[in-house]
């Protein structure tokens, strides 16, 4: 079904508990599609200024008065907490029977809103697949984007709509491959950063005055032959079998970088395994580059 054809919610009160980077911008993105929201509980100041700048004139309130006022509750927390949120509400009373209660980790599925469900509550599980700022720009990068899906099969159409409505992409995830989908996102956006604040580093090391901007380019074609052609957009020393190279690379980390090391070491045998499953990595270079790694590991646990 196509975002034409998609059934519009209700307009709809709308209410956030835990003003984290998320739930400003989702609610945001909702009062645009002609919802309303109505209440936020936020603790702390970071969590304050992001309602004021996102949620100008909605009040803030405890988290109970945020289940009474508003018809979709988003509850964006962190993973951890959600569980012992959704049991405390459910125990208080403060979910109304028909009520929709969104959470937007990526973790979980519905059966985290089991307590809820079992008060009345009509439970959602919408992720949103981007990085967050906290500010206005989120809201705009919410075009497009893809929102991993899962809901009883009686609410799929609404909870589709309100993702639609977001301007995302409902993408469907079956309740048990959750914590897989998690991972890989994980793996690919968190683990990236990690990556590239290490690359910056290096390159101020090395006398680079603009890491940021000699990464620039490199990094958003790599990315994009990565999108296009998976392993067979791999280069470099290790998609190669430059032993040579690999090796002077952890020689220069082990001098001036002691802490990359490790992380180098397990994205060079990651790399080796797949360009030579893929056939990019002849075996027979394999064989001293693998060596070289071997040696590598074995010297960085001793």
């Amino acid at each position: 079904m196509n975002s034409s054809q998609q059934p519009r919610p209700a307009r709809l009160t709308v209410g956030v508990v835990g003003a984290g980077r998320v739930g400003p911008a989702l609610a945001c993105a909702l009062q645009q599609a002609g919802h309303r929201p109505i209440a936020v509980s936020g603790v702390s100041d970071a969590s304050r200024r992001r309602a004021a700048e996102l949620l100008p004139d909605v009040p803030l309130v405890p988290p109970a008065q945020v289940l009474e006022y508003a018809d979709l509750v988003l509850l964006t927390v962190p993973d951890d907490a959600l569980p012992a949120l959704v049991e405390g509400l459910a125990e208080t009373g403060a979910i109304r029977p028909g009520q929709l209660l969104v959470h937007t980790s990526g973790r979980y599925g519905t059966s985290v809103l089991d307590p809820a469900r079992r008060a009345g509550a009509l439970p959602l599980a919408l992720h949103p697949a981007m990085t967050f700022t906290g500010t206005m720009v989120d809201v705009q990068r919410l075009a497009g984007c893809s929102f991993g899906v899962t809901a009883p099969e009686e609410l799929r159409l609404a909870a589709e709509a309100l993702v639609i409505e977001m301007g995302g992409e409902p993408e469907w995830i079956a309740e048990e491959n959750r914590p897989l989908y998690h991972a890989a996102l994980a793996l690919g956006a968190n683990h990236l950063v990690t990556l590239v604040a290490q690359a910056m580093e290096l390159l101020r090391t090395a006398g680079v005055e603009r890491p940021d901007r000699m990464l620039g380019p490199l990094l958003g074609a790599a990315l994009d032959n990565a999108l296009r052609s998976g392993d067979a957009a791999l280069t470099g020393p290790v998609a190669r079998g430059d032993a040579g190279t690999v090796a002077a690379h952890v020689s220069e980390l082990r001098r001036h970088a002691p802490g990359a090391v490790a992380g180098y070491l397990a994205m060079a045998r990651a790399t080796a395994d797949r360009a030579l499953a893929s056939g990019l990595l002849k075996p027979e270079l394999a064989e001293d580059l693998l060596g070289v790694l071997a040696g590598a590991e074995g010297s960085n646990d001793r």
